[in-house]
C-alpha cells in the first residue's frame, strides 16, 4: 500500500488556547499539574507547565513572556487560598496580564472545601474562576471551552467545581 504525505496549504490559525499551568511557591505537588496538562492537551490546547514551587516573580515573568490565553493555578497542600490572593495581586498588577483569564482550584483551604466566602473572596480579588476539590471536571472543561483563543479581552463566566 502506497502512503501519501499530507500537505497543508493556506495559513490556518491554531484553534486551541495557550495555557500556563502551575502551582504556587508553597506547593510541591506535581501530579495535579500532569493531570491538568494532559486534560488540556486532549482538548486541543497548548500547555506550558511551570511545575511545582513556582516563585511569584517567576510565575509573573513567564506569563508576561508567554502571553497565555489562560492561567491555571493549582493547589493541593491546602494553602491555595492565601497563596492565590498574593499571586493574583501580582498578576493583576501587570498591565499586560490584568485581563488574562486566571483560575484557581484544588484544595484551597485546610478547613474543607467549597466555602462560599472563600469563593467570593477569590473572585473579588481578581480570579475569573474558582474550582475547588470535589467538583466536576466538566465544569472546568466548560469554562475552558467558553474562552476564545488568542484574545484576552473577553467576558468570563464564573466557575465552580473541579479539583485543579
Amino acid at each position: 500500500m502506497e502512503q501519501h504525505a499530507v500537505e497543508q496549504h493556506g495559513k490556518a490559525e491554531p484553534t486551541g488556547l495557550d495555557v500556563v499551568v502551575t502551582t504556587m511557591a508553597s506547593d510541591s505537588h506535581t501530579w495535579n499539574l500532569v493531570f491538568l496538562q494532559l486534560l488540556l492537551e486532549e482538548l486541543g490546547h497548548r500547555v506550558t507547565n511551570l511545575g511545582a514551587c513556582v516563585p511569584d516573580e517567576l510565575l509573573v515573568a513567564e506569563c508576561r513572556r508567554i502571553e497565555p490565553d489562560l492561567i491555571v493555578l493549582s493547589s493541593v497542600n491546602g494553602h491555595g487560598f492565601n497563596d492565590g490572593l498574593r499571586v493574583i495581586e501580582a498578576l493583576r498588577a501587570r498591565p499586560e496580564l490584568v485581563r488574562t483569564p486566571t483560575v484557581i482550584g484544588g484544595k484551597l483551604g485546610i478547613s474543607g472545601s467549597g466555602t462560599p466566602a472563600r469563593h467570593r473572596a477569590l473572585m473579588a480579588a481578581g480570579f475569573d474562576g474558582v474550582f475547588e476539590e470535589g467538583g466536576s471536571v466538566l465544569d472546568f472543561q466548560s469554562f475552558v471551552g467558553s474562552l476564545p483563543a488568542g484574545s484576552v479581552a473577553r467576558a468570563l463566566p464564573a466557575g465552580s467545581g473541579v479539583l485543579l
